[in-house]
C-alpha cells in the first residue's frame, strides 16, 4: 500500500489560541513579542496586525509607534510545543499516527484511514473544517511523502491534495524554502539565481554535494520518496488496534454495542489468524467534545472468543458517558497471549473445554466483583506457611505439587500473623481464651500443638507450636505461640481463619 501523508501548517497558532481564549481579541491587531538581543521584537501576529503593516522582527516600540491600539502579548517558552501536543491528541481521531511538526505544524500518516471518510477529498475537508470551527488558521495538503505535504501546505497554491506518484512534478515550481532548507542555504541558491525547486533539482548530485552540501540532498530525497523519513509519533499505536469513526456522533446503547461488536469481529479475526488471544483490551471512546472515554477488560485465559469478549464490553457499557456524541471508537489489545489450542474429544457434543467455560465464568465475576475479588494460589514446597503457597495469575499453570491434604490449613491465611492477646494454663496446653481486636473469645475446643520450624537456610528466628482453636460461637482460628514456653511472656498470633 503506498503511504500517504498529510500536513497540517498552523500558520498563526498562537495568536489564533489566544483568540480562542479572548474571542475580543479577533477585532484588534494582536503581536507576540520574543525577547532578542535586549530588546523586544515581533515574533508573531494577526491578520489585523498585518493589514496595519507589522512585520516579523520589528521592535515593539515601532510597533506601538505605528498602531497605538497594538495588544501585546510576551511569549512563554514551550508555549507552541504545547499547543501542538493538545491538536495531535485531538486529531488521533483521523489518524493513529500523529507526529508534531514543530513550530507550527502537524505531519500525519494517514495511510490506510480514508477510506473510512469516502475519501481523501471529504477526509480532508472534514479535519480542516472541525480546526477551523475551532478558531485556527490552518492549511493542510496530502502526498506520497511528508516532505511533499508539508511544502505543499506551506507554499502550494493550485491544489491540496496531490495524486500519488504526482509529487515530483507537484513541487517544482516552489521555491527552495519549500524543502525545509536553512535560512543560510536557501539564500545562496538564491544568490545563484536558483529560485525554484526546477532549477536545480536535475543538476547532479555529485555538483549539489560539492556546493551545498548533504543537507540539501536528503531534503530532495525525502520529498521525492527516495529517503525513508520516519514520523516521531505522540503514542505508539497498539500493534493490534481497531478504530471505527462514525459519520454521526453515536449516544445510544445500542449503538455502542453494535461498534463494539464490529471492533471484536476485526480484532479477533486477526488475532485467531496469527494463533494469539487476548488478555487485556481498552476501548477508549473519543466525545466530540474532544474527551476521551475508556473502559478496560481483562479475561483470565487468552481468548479471541467474540461473543465472551462482546458480552465484558457490553457491562462496561454503564460506565460511559456519551455526553453529545463518541465519533470515534479505538479498541486496544494491549494485553496478548498465545492462545492454547485443546483437541476436542470426538465423542461429545460440547465444543468448549470445561476449562474454557470456567474462565469466561471467572471473567464475568471479575467484572462484576473487582479483578481483585478473584485469586488462584497453588502449593509450594515449603513448610513455612508463609511460603506454602504462591499467587498465580494464570490458569493454565499446573501445581508442581499436590495440595497437601494431611495437616489441617485455614482457607484464609493472613499475610502478616496479627499479635494477640492469650490465657493459656500451662506449656504445651492450647489457649483457654484470647482477645483479638479488642474482642474477647472464649476457646471451647481446640487441637495441637503442631510445632513448624523456621527454615534455617532461609532465615533464623523461632519456631512456632500452631493450635486449632474453636470459639463459642463454634468459628475456628489459626493461632501459633513463637518459640518456647516463658511464664513471664510469651507471644501469640492469630494467623488465619477457617471456614
Amino acid at each position: 500500500m503506498q503511504k500517504r501523508y498529510l500536513s497540517l501548517w498552523f500558520k498563526q497558532l498562537l495568536t489564533d489560541q489566544l483568540a480562542i481564549a479572548n474571542p475580543s481579541l479577533n477585532e484588534a491587531p494582536l503581536v507576540i513579542a520574543i525577547k532578542e538581543r535586549g530588546r523586544q521584537s515581533v515574533k508573531c501576529y494577526n491578520n489585523f496586525a498585518l493589514k496595519q503593516g507589522i512585520k516579523p522582527g520589528m521592535s515593539i516600540a515601532d510597533v506601538k509607534a505605528l498602531v497605538p491600539d497594538v495588544v501585546v502579548e510576551d511569549d512563554e517558552e514551550g508555549t507552541e510545543r504545547h499547543l501542538l501536543k493538545d491538536l495531535a491528541e485531538w486529531c488521533i481521531r483521523f489518524s493513529p499516527i500523529v507526529a508534531i511538526d514543530e513550530p507550527d505544524g502537524l505531519l500525519i500518516d494517514l495511510t490506510g484511514c480514508c477510506h473510512l471518510w469516502q475519501g481523501e477529498v471529504p477526509y480532508l475537508r472534514e479535519l480542516l473544517t472541525r480546526l477551523r470551527k475551532k478558531g485556527y488558521q490552518v492549511r493542510g495538503a496530502i502526498a506520497d511523502t511528508a516532505g511533499a505535504a508539508w511544502a505543499i501546505a506551506r507554499y502550494g497554491k493550485e491544489k491540496a491534495i496531490i495524486a500519488s506518484g504526482e509529487h515530483y512534478h507537484a513541487v517544482l515550481s516552489l521555491p527552495p524554502v519549500a524543502l525545509r532548507l536553512e535560512n543560510n542555504l536557501v539564500q545562496r541558491l538564491h544568490k545563484l539565481g536558483l529560485h525554484r525547486i526546477e532549477n536545480f533539482i536535475d543538476i547532479p548530485r555529485s555538483v549539489l554535494r560539492r556546493r551545498f552540501g548533504e543537507a540539501l540532498l536528503l531534503r530532495i530525497a525525502q520529498a521525492m520518496g527516495k529517503a525513508e523519513e520516519f514520523l516521531k509519533p505522540i503514542y505508539i499505536p497498539e500493534p493490534y488496534t481497531e478504530r471505527l469513526p462514525c459519520l454521526e456522533p453515536v449516544r445510544t446503547a445500542e449503538a455502542i454495542e453494535i461498534a463494539i461488536q464490529k471492533l471484536l469481529e476485526a480484532l479477533c479475526g486477526r488475532l485467531q489468524k496469527q494463533g494469539m488471544g487476548l488478555r487485556k483490551a481498552v476501548l477508549a471512546c473519543y466525545r466530540i467534545d474532544g474527551k476521551v472515554v475508556s473502559v478496560c477488560i481483562g479475561t483470565h485465559k487468552s481468548t479471541h472468543h467474540i461473543q465472551h469478549l462482546y458480552q465484558l464490553l457490553k457491562m462496561r457499557i454503564v460506565n460511559i458517558e456519551p455526553a453529545l456524541g463518541i465519533e470515534l471508537f479505538v479498541l486496544e489489545a494491549s494485553g496478548i497471549e498465545p492462545v492454547e489450542l485443546l483437541q476436542q474429544p470426538i465423542w461429545t457434543s460440547s465444543h468448549e473445554s470445561d476449562e474454557q467455560l470456567l474462565a469466561e465464568v471467572l471473567d464475568r465475576i471479575a467484572l462484576r466483583a473487582g479483578k481483585n475479588a478473584i485469586q488462584r494460589y497453588l502449593p509450594q514446597a515449603h513448610y513455612w506457611p508463609e511460603r506454602s503457597i504462591k499467587k498465580v495469575n494464570s490458569l493454565e499453570e499446573k501445581p508442581t505439587i499436590p495440595w497437601p491434604t494431611d495437616k489441617p490449613r485455614p482457607t484464609h491465611l493472613l499475610a502478616v500473623p496479627q499479635p494477640v492477646l492469650v490465657s493459656a494454663p500451662i506449656p504445651d496446653y492450647p489457649p483457654i481464651l484470647f482477645v483479638y481486636k479488642g474482642k474477647r473469645h472464649d476457646i471451647k475446643k481446640a487441637d495441637g500443638p503442631e510445632r513448624i520450624e523456621r527454615e534455617w537456610w532461609i532465615e533464623s528466628g523461632e519456631h512456632r507450636d500452631y493450635y486449632v482453636v474453636e470459639d463459642e460461637t463454634g468459628k475456628r482460628y489459626w493461632l501459633f505461640r513463637s518459640g518456647h514456653y516463658a511464664e513471664e511472656r510469651s507471644e501469640w498470633f492469630i494467623h488465619g481463619f477457617f471456614a
